[in-house]
């Protein structure tokens, strides 16, 4: 008894096209790529932090603006 297994390319992530072409793993394409870039720049994913001590300070404690 023989078992065969077909290997196939898993599915991107954002449009769920086979992932094909090696040079963008894990999406499909340059344009999936980048969508999921401008996500992250964007702040659509983010990464939760529950440790108050590491929050950014967004205030100068001086009474000075900081830029």
């Amino acid at each position: 008894m023989s078992t065969t297994s077909t290997k196939t390319a898993p599915a991107c992530p954002i449009c769920g096209h086979d992932a094909a072409d090696p040079k963008y793993r894990p999406f499909c394409s340059r344009r999936c790529a980048d969508v999921d870039l401008s996500r992250w720049l964007n702040g659509v994913y983010r990464v939760s932090v529950d440790d108050p001590e590491a929050e950014i300070e967004t205030e100068a404690g001086d009474g000075e603006k900081s830029y």
